[in-house]
């Protein structure tokens, strides 16, 4: 029996996942960081798409991701396929990578849109021991972008979707969606 197709609604973010097989860490340094923002450039050049929230923990990552022309299925199987060719000749590693082909959801109100991004900016602190305490010093995170004010480095990172549901002055926006981010629930 085939996969059930994906979902995928042009114009909407997805909420997008994977883990390392065994639960297994897949992002060992800081180079393996730095791979991972590479290749999604790379993979912008040719299939554009923008990223409000992500989130990169050692052992799963997290994008709250939008494609309005190509399927989450072909940028996200080019980023698995060539991350695990990157990780298994860095590691000399034989066997998958990921425990299985990535998963997402589409986020289809601004509400969901809020939500999944404040669970995926939290991820470093709602830890069994928290990695950080406090959010905006995790690295490896957009929330050090939209809390210290942070230009993004990478043209696919959109730093202007999630303030925006907080309608009041442009700077405000901001500070009103790390005030929601920062509520615990």
């Amino acid at each position: 029996m085939g996969r059930k197709p994906r979902i995928w609604v042009p114009y909407a973010y997805h909420h997008i996942y994977s883990r390392g097989n065994n639960r297994q860490n897949l992002f060992q340094d800081d180079l393996d960081m730095i791979e991972v923002f590479r290749l999604l450039n790379m993979i912008h050049l040719d299939y554009p798409f923008s990223i409000s929230a992500y989130c990169i923990m050692t052992n799963h990552y997290h994008f709250l991701l939008k494609s309005e022309h190509v399927s989450l299925s072909k940028i996200m199987s080019i980023f698995n396929k060539r991350y695990s060719a990157y990780f298994n000749q860095k590691y000399n590693h034989v066997g998958h990578v990921f425990q299985q082909r990535f998963n997402s959801s589409p986020t289809l109100s601004p509400m969901d849109v809020l939500q999944v991004s404040k669970y995926i900016h939290r991820n470093p602190i709602n830890t069994k021991t928290p990695i950080v305490t406090k959010m905006e010093d995790y690295r490896y995170s957009s929330y050090q972008h939209y809390k210290k004010n942070i230009p993004s480095p990478y043209p696919f990172i959109n730093l202007n979707d999630l303030p925006i549901h907080f309608l009041s002055g442009n700077e405000q926006n901001s500070m009103n969606y790390c005030e929601y981010v920062e509520i615990e629930e």
